[in-house]
């Protein structure tokens, strides 16, 4: 038999973020479990709990055979199963479904750079087992009437070609703006929909941190979501349009955290990056200048806000260092 290939960094740095992601999922996924009152929200977050938990385990095995330092990621210490609910109405299915979106690209990214057969196969199986969990989420808050489909429109009839630089412009030469086209609106539409299920997120996590310091950074990123919600709304109603979005569940009284402050700025952390990829789409395939300008606007508030979010990790010590390419540790 053929001698296993070293992990290359590539590899590497991908289990690594793959293993502090996925360590934290299941720490979530624990408290919800426990704290599920609906039989079929509870059924489908345990299968996900039960599928995940052994590829985490293949990870750690890898790390192993790699003799490598294995990650600290988030362990029993950063959840407490038998705090009172924080969130009702359906909110911890709208969390799992974003955060099987943040995982779909992500793996679809760790699998570009993956260049050893067991390490590309085992992103394939991550990356299976997400999009019929992503799906099944769906599925769930569309017939439990939380998950609201976007605007629909009438068909085109024919194919046209843009001939008129002044579709680029947020307003043409009488002052009237083109209507966005649908390219434009379902990144809005997007930015609108997680963005309510962040700003959820946030707001329970700001009522139970521990950490003074962490509820004022917690209150801050409300106002952001805040802000990012009227600027995106405004967008669509100025073209007429109102779109539906889920309510993004409840929050109850309880100030008893589930989760450490490490765990929730952490998955703030990763919220943040995923929107600033969501902006940064929206404002590279948007045909509109001022949209363009606005979604690039949102994101460098949304970049300032998790650079701070990062700098506070620092200082509270939260922020594990993913392995360095030490000039000295290089080897072929």
């Amino acid at each position: 038999m053929a001698k296993k290939r070293k992990l290359s960094s590539t590899e590497l740095g991908a289990l690594w973020m793959t293993f502090q992601k996925k360590t934290m999922i299941l720490r979530i996924l624990e408290y919800f479990i426990e704290t599920a009152e609906d039989k079929q929200a509870k059924k489908l977050m345990e299968g996900l709990w039960k599928e995940l938990h052994p590829k985490v385990e293949e990870i750690k095995q890898l790390f192993k055979e790699e003799r490598a330092a294995l990650p600290t990621g988030f362990t029993s210490s950063d959840v407490n199963i038998y705090a009172p609910k924080l969130y009702d109405n359906r909110f911890d299915i709208m969390l799992c479904r974003i955060l099987k979106e943040i995982s779909m690209g992500l793996y679809t990214l760790h699998l570009t750079m993956a260049y050893r057969e067991d390490i590309i196969k085992l992103y394939q199986q991550l990356s299976a087992l997400t999009q019929n969990y992503y799906e099944q989420f769906t599925n769930y808050l569309m017939e439990e009437d939380m998950l609201l489909a976007p605007n629909f429109i009438n068909m085109p009839k024919t194919v046209d070609y843009i001939t008129d630089k002044a579709y680029l412009k947020g307003t043409n030469i009488l002052g009237q703006k083109r209507k966005l086209n649908t390219i434009e609106y379902g990144y809005i539409y997007h930015g609108i929909e997680t963005n309510i299920v962040g700003m959820q997120m946030i707001t329970g996590f700001a009522q139970c941190a521990k950490n003074p310091d962490i509820k004022k950074y917690f209150l801050k990123g409300k106002n952001l979501s805040k802000s990012i919600l009227s600027e995106m709304g405004n967008m669509l109603i100025n073209d007429d349009i109102y779109a539906p979005a889920t309510s993004g569940g409840n929050i109850t009284s309880s100030t008893e955290s589930p989760f450490s402050d490490k765990l929730m700025m952490f998955c703030t952390y990763l919220m943040c990056n995923f929107s600033l990829g969501g902006q940064s789409f929206g404002a590279g395939f948007s045909l509109r200048n001022d949209v363009n300008l606005k979604l690039a606007l949102l994101a460098k508030d949304v970049y300032e806000y998790t650079r701070e979010g990062v700098m506070a990790m620092i200082d509270h010590g939260w922020m594990e260092e993913p392995p360095g390419m030490d000039r000295d540790q290089l080897s072929k």
